[in-house]
């Protein structure tokens, strides 16, 4: 019980937390491009990072509305851990175009254990705040983000 006047010792605005297993916040710019980017299709790709400071988990690269995957998957391989989000287009095996938001969680194998510990540990916090994600894929290696591969996975 708490004395008149004493706050509780987390407190949540709106519907993301501040205080996070890892202290990782995400920035309010994230969660505001990636719902531009669902409801007006203004770009392809978000990549998101953390920050230097490892305070706040920011945007990496916007990639342009006419970029493509193979861009995307390159922008992610250039880089030991990301999270990214794509408008994934790929053809239904009755022919139908479909898009769907994918959220990538990409830590190469190559990446040091305090990098995959704290992208691993902040996730959750991205996707909280990601309302609207069709699918999520964690990618350690190259051929985990094979184009082919990823279409059979958003197929399921």
């Amino acid at each position: 019980i708490l004395a008149q006047g004493e706050q509780p010792a987390s407190v949540v605005f709106g519907n993301r937390s501040d205080a996070m297993s890892t202290g990782v916040t995400v920035s309010d710019d994230c969660i505001q491009k990636f719902n531009d980017m669902k409801l007006k299709h203004d770009c392809k790709y978000i990549i998101y990072k953390i920050s230097d400071d490892k305070s706040q988990i920011v945007i990496d690269e916007v990639g342009a509305k006419d970029s493509n995957y193979a861009t995307f998957k390159e922008k992610l391989l250039g880089t030991e851990a990301r999270y990214g989000v794509i408008d994934f287009h790929y053809e239904t095996d009755d022919g139908r175009p479909q898009d769907k938001l994918l959220f990538v969680f990409w830590s190469s194998d190559d990446a040091g254990v305090k990098s995959k510990m704290l992208y691993a540990g902040s996730k959750d916090a991205v996707k909280r705040n990601l309302q609207g994600i069709a699918k999520e894929l964690q990618a350690n290696d190259a051929s985990d983000l094979d184009e082919a591969e990823v279409t059979k996975f958003c197929k399921k």
